[in-house]
């Protein structure tokens, strides 16, 4: 693994392209074709996965107790969101 002192280096293709170190790829489990996102930061550009689900989003560094909790929070949320506008339907 690269720390900051020794950072990779890699190209602009005229297309705007770049690759993604593997050793990079390989932590972050980046396969081809997946989608990555873009940050612009004060220091530069941070590079992360993008979540294709909702896993890891809101809560990436939670225990799973309380992603249990904030998920059902949510979905309780949803049906009370859900019932009302089914309620004001029915008027």
């Amino acid at each position: 693994m690269s720390s900051d002192d020794d950072p990779q280096v890699t190209r602009v293709s005229e297309k705007g392209q770049t690759t993604i170190p593997k050793e990079y790829r390989e932590e972050l489990g980046l396969d081809s074709g997946q989608a990555v996102e873009w940050h612009r930061t004060d220091d530069g550009l941070v590079v992360q996965k993008h979540a294709t689900s909702g896993r890891g989003v809101l809560l990436p560094d939670e225990d799973e107790e309380t992603r249990k909790d904030v998920v059902d929070e949510l979905s309780r949320r949803t049906r009370d969101d859900r019932d009302a506008a089914e309620w004001n339907q029915g008027e």
